[in-house]
């Protein structure tokens, strides 16, 4: 054990042996949260003879998942795959399978991706007549997306938005969607943790398990939870009150998507008797970006102000360049590249150049061209969005799940079997009147 806490700096030992209770571990970039919440673990298991099965660690990607989940199986060994460990929403799902039939669901239920909410969605718009041009399925989608981040059922959405002819109509549309998703025995993304929630706190036996199971929750990222993230966590964590969270709240810029920084900020009201610890020792960059760096967050008006220090060398002093337009932004960095590969002999290969959007990677591309730079665009139409492959997971989710009409939709006539529109609409006409008859 001491070789596995000699590893940490004083702070960072200091978060791994505080376990008893509520801890915020507020981590800067580069500080080594990852560490700590690995040595955390391994550190209860080893240390305090928890078992992996009452440890839930909670992440935002399942690469960090598996990051985190590798780095203590070198640790512990083999006992690290007893840790729930994986996303809010993994973790959820691996709940939901078990005890969604609580909420009139099946557990072969499926999961609706983006582009099979979107197709829901405008058979909701034309079921009611909705002027699609006004409401479009992306503007819908998002309105729908960010009442369930503030917990609202289409009922209360709708109470909520009174007099509001908008959103009384994405209302109705919200209350006939959810009505479809449950035909089709369907949940989308974001009633993973919704869905979970209700039924802790509908069913005593289910909150007692698992709030009994989950003797420590550790949680990463905690700057970017929303208010159903929260609420997940704080029922897991209510009878032991052992909850380690890290976060940074000089990184929460993510509230165009649901997160509420004030789950940090107030982390310490919601859980009295919370221990802070900061981590300011930076191991990622130099000295000069650092500087320039707390520079910058020095002017946020933080509850937590922390300085990040580093014992790496100065190194180059950043360069901030203001173009014209993007063009000139462009030329001024490809000019960049072809300077540092003559001066300091680097490669093409060793140059990455970040954009916020993707609109701005049309200038940059046709200044690598005009230049003759060989350029690979990291991106584009993902594996799974590809026609060819949602079309055989269409074909294995209604084998899964009969009850999936929107699967059935898609490839009825894939390949072509000569059942034209008129065909389908009589099925589907066919189809709402059963339902009206059975349901």
């Amino acid at each position: 054990m001491q070789d596995l806490l000699s590893q940490l700096n004083n702070k960072q030992r200091e978060a791994v042996e505080n376990t008893e209770g509520p801890s915020l571990v507020i981590a800067g970039a580069g500080s080594g949260k990852t560490k700590v919440l690995t040595h955390k673990i391994a550190y209860l298991m080893q240390n305090k003879n928890v078992k992996p099965w009452n440890i839930l660690a909670i992440t935002f990607t399942n690469k960090a998942a598996n990051e985190m989940k590798q780095r203590i199986e070198n640790i512990v060994g083999e006992q690290a795959n007893d840790i729930w460990m994986g996303t809010f929403h993994s973790i959820c799902v691996k709940i939901l399978r078990r005890y969604i039939d609580r909420i009139g669901f099946d557990s072969s239920f499926i999961i609706f991706d983006t582009s099979d909410q979107k197709t829901l969605i405008k058979e909701c718009l034309k079921e009611l007549k909705v002027d699609d041009k006004l409401f479009t399925d992306r503007a819908v989608l998002s309105e729908i997306s960010n009442g369930k981040n503030e917990m609202l059922e289409p009922k209360a959405y709708m109470v909520k938005y009174a007099n509001d002819y908008r959103r009384e109509t994405i209302g109705k549309i919200y209350e006939l969607y959810q009505t479809r998703l449950k035909e089709n025995n369907s949940i989308d993304f974001d009633d993973i943790i919704n869905y979970t929630i209700r039924i802790l706190t509908e069913n005593p036996d289910v909150l007692e398990y698992y709030t009994e199971k989950f003797k420590y929750v550790l949680v990463d990222e905690y700057q970017d939870t929303n208010k159903s993230q929260f609420m997940l966590v704080s029922i897991l964590a209510s009878r032991y009150g052992n909850i380690t969270v890290v976060g940074d709240n000089d990184q929460g810029i993510y509230s165009f998507r649901g997160a509420d920084i004030s789950n940090i900020l107030n982390f310490e009201k919601d859980f009295p008797g919370t221990k802070i610890i900061k981590l300011e020792q930076n191991y990622r960059c130099t000295g000069n970006i650092l500087k320039t760096a707390n520079a910058v967050i020095k002017n946020n008006e933080a509850k937590y102000d922390k300085k990040l220090w580093t014992e790496n060398g100065e190194g180059h002093i950043p360069c901030i360049y203001s173009g014209n337009d993007e063009y000139d932004e462009a030329s001024y960095i490809i000019n960049q590249i072809r300077f540092l590969k003559t001066e300091e002999y680097f490669k093409f290969s060793d140059f990455a150049i970040l954009y916020r959007m993707n609109s701005q990677s049309r200038a940059i591309e046709d200044i690598l061209r005009r230049e003759d730079i060989p350029y690979k665009i990291i991106g584009g139409l993902k594996f799974y969005e590809r026609k060819e492959i949602k079309d055989i997971i269409a074909y294995l989710r209604l084998i899964f799940n009969t009850s999936d009409n929107m699967s059935l939709k898609r490839i009825i006539n894939e390949p072509k079997r000569g059942i034209g529109k008129t065909s389908l609409d009589n099925i589907a006409q066919i189809s709402e009147v059963e339902r009206k008859v059975y349901v």
